[in-house]
């Protein structure tokens, strides 16, 4: 089955995870078939906390992936959070 998980990065005590679709067999921080977006739990000042791409997180899960819990509660939180007006070209 294939799931939309976070792999764990950074450094020791500075957690740093990636979003990305992966086989459920596959270890934590294996191989990824895509990468979709980052989460930073531990982000300060202007550091962004939080990028995904929710439209190919809908293409997976329409697909048919599963999201994890954690992964399932930051996309709410992505869709939640008011996006920046593209700027006139």
């Amino acid at each position: 089955m294939v799931k939309v998980r976070l792999t764990r990065g950074g450094a020791k005590k500075r957690p740093f995870y990636h979003i990305v679709v992966t086989d459920q067999r596959n270890k934590r921080d294996g191989r990824a078939i895509e990468r979709l977006g980052f989460y930073n739990p531990v982000a300060q000042g202007n550091e962004p906390r939080l990028v995904l791409d929710a439209e190919r997180v809908k293409y997976w899960v329409g697909v048919g992936a599963q999201m994890t819990d954690k992964v399932a509660q930051l996309y709410k939180q992505a869709a939640a959070a008011p996006q920046p007006a593209a700027a006139a070209a």
